[in-house]
């Protein structure tokens, strides 16, 4: 697309234009990063989102495929989002487009890699909608409502990762996204330290900077040295060898190829994320277009020795290609004793449970389990404690606003910030909505955040939706009544009575089923014949005497839910609806 640099409003801003920035997702938090800069007056802002990702659900989220933000906040004000530029297209930064872009409905801004994921994805996925994306080349410069906008080079886990440097007529902020400063990535160009340094020169307002690592001290190793390592690993085995990874780990995916060329074998990819991101990568560039692999459908023709198996999963997910192995229910792919499988990853936060689940499955098989903290066969794509203090150096930001990171990193990114002679480093949560400028740096607002839910195939609310429903089952189960009364609100049939994961019996042997009818029995007892009619208020009364009685012997309240059917109704009286709330939509 055509350059356009310069700002709009060269006459200088307006007396009351402020420059904000407010996170609806990505601080507090690994994952779901979406990030708001809003230029102009209070109620005439402009507004900028840089990316738009998801993250993955937690135990306690039971049946949720993935976890999307809540963007109520930017819809209600959508007339004045002018587009969404994404810096990278790992899933936590893009993975939320496909779900949410119909509601927002506005230009998209991305590198070709990062284009051309998101085009296979809505064809993956079978989506018909058409992303308006905007192939903007590496280091291009462009201009999107009040924003003026340079894409700058850096280093990272996956091909193109840029940070943005938004001028606005109030000055500078560089977004990093996620980077690290790699001078042999193996995969795409070095970070650009000399536009870095440049653009320091010209003058940062505010630096918006990944915290990932901002506990740990020294630099991140090379792509080039895990490629190394890998080989030395692979050669020294003696029967099938796994690596798993992040699927958009491109020079990962690589530096796989490289060892099994150099030590005989044949590599079999498994899992259809990874096949998406080598197509993507082959018609990019950044694999060559002879790239060759072999499909999961041939490993059973190849000879132990000979494969070197590449598989999604690192992360444990449950229908990835590597805990359908671990759990021996891969239709075309399995392992034995005495292989082994290379985790050429870290684990996110959040997934310990899950990842130990798979490694634990596959020691059940005999099979050898090598991590990182066992040898060299990951590096972060996050900047450490050095390259942290060298991009304070470059920068010289007035304000350094950390992101991408649990509170703790957070906080650590802050305090070396300050100690590095930035001036002010405020720690954000979610949904606070803080002015850079004009005058000094503080927190004007608190706006909606939240989470919202791919439950299948419907986006549904975290709250008061079926998610919460399934949570409180998974915790004290369910009783289930129902009752057969006439028009006067008599019993015309003994009720019944099903019980989901509450125990079937007390501790002395008697049925929970006729805990629950004697409850009901009693309840019809204890109300008056005249007030039966209200078949709400006996609905209410038999919900709260069958969870009470549960209760006094179980200990725990269930989850009641009371039918009534009324036959020979009076005329206009209404038996009512069952207990529950419908759902649809998302809120």
């Amino acid at each position: 697309m055509t350059d356009q640099p310069g700002l709009s409003g060269q006459n200088g801003p307006d007396k009351k234009s402020e420059l904000v920035f407010v996170a609806l997702g990505g601080l507090g938090e690994i994952g779901m990063n979406v990030y708001l800069y809003g230029v102009g007056p209070k109620k005439q802002r402009k507004w900028l989102m840089v990316d738009l990702g998801l993250t993955f659900p937690s135990e306690a989220e039971p049946g949720v495929d993935i976890v999307l933000p809540d963007l109520e906040f930017i819809e209600e004000c959508l007339k004045d989002l002018v587009g969404i530029v994404i810096t990278h297209a790992h899933e936590d930064h893009i993975g939320a487009v496909i779900d949410l872009w119909p509601d927002l409905k506005v230009p998209i801004f991305a590198t070709p890699f990062t284009a051309g994921m998101l085009r296979a994805k809505t064809q993956e996925y079978g989506v018909r909608i058409k992303l308006p994306i905007t192939t903007v080349p590496l280091g291009g410069r462009f201009n999107v409502g009040p924003f003026d906008i340079e894409m700058v080079t850096l280093a990272h886990s996956i091909p193109e990762p840029s940070g943005l440097a938004i001028r606005t007529e109030h000055g500078m902020i560089f977004h990093t996204g996620d980077w690290k400063l790699d001078s042999t990535p193996l995969i795409g160009e070095p970070s650009d330290d000399k536009k870095l340094q440049a653009l320091g020169l010209e003058g940062v307002k505010a630096l918006m900077c990944d915290s990932t690592n901002a506990m740990r001290e020294g630099r991140s190793p090379s792509e080039v040295e895990i490629s190394q390592s890998l080989i030395k690993i692979i050669k020294g085995a003696k029967k099938r060898v796994a690596v798993t990874t992040f699927a958009s780990n491109v020079a990962r995916i690589r530096a796989v190829a490289d060892a099994a060329e150099a030590t005989g074998r044949k590599l079999v990819v498994v899992g259809r994320a990874m096949h998406r991101v080598i197509a993507v990568a082959m018609e990019t560039g950044y694999l060559p277009a002879d790239f060759k692999y072999l499909d999961q459908q041939q490993f059973g023709y190849i000879d132990n020795a000979n494969v070197l198996l590449l598989l999604t999963g690192s992360q444990g997910e449950s229908r990835a290609a590597l805990a359908r192995v671990a759990d021996d229910e891969h239709p075309a792919v399995s392992l034995t004793k005495g292989d082994l499988v290379i985790f050429s990853s870290r684990t996110i936060p959040g997934n310990e449970k899950a990842v130990s689940k798979v490694q634990n499955a596959l020691v059940d098989q005999g099979v050898e389990v090598l991590t990182d903290a066992d040898a060299l066969v990951h590096v972060t794509g996050h900047p450490r404690r050095d390259e942290l203090r060298q991009m304070f150096e470059w920068m010289k930001p007035e304000i350094v606003i950390p992101m991408h990171g649990e509170s703790r990193h957070l906080a650590a990114n802050a305090k070396l910030a300050l100690a590095c002679g930035v001036k002010e480093a405020p720690v954000l949560k979610c949904g606070q909505m803080i002015r850079l400028a004009p005058g000094p740096v503080s927190v004007i607002d608190k706006v909606q955040t939240g989470r919202l839910y791919r439950d299948g195939k419907m986006i549904v609310p975290s709250i008061d939706g079926p998610v919460s429903e399934r949570r409180k089952l998974s915790f004290v189960g369910l009783v289930a009544v129902s009752i057969v009364v006439d028009g006067k609100g008599q019993l015309l049939a003994e009720p019944d009575v099903a019980i989901d994961g509450v125990p079937f019996e007390t501790d002395d042997g008697y049925a929970m089923e006729d805990v629950c009818l004697d409850a009901i029995e009693g309840t019809f007892k204890s109300v008056p014949p005249a007030k039966r009619r209200d078949i709400e208020l006996m609905r209410d009364a038999v919900k709260r005497s069958v969870r009470a009685a549960v209760d006094q012997i179980w200990g725990k309240k269930p989850i009641v839910k009371v039918l009534m059917t009324v036959i020979g109704q009076q005329p206009g009286k209404s038996p009512g609806k069952p207990a529950g709330k419908p759902m649809g939509g998302k809120r």
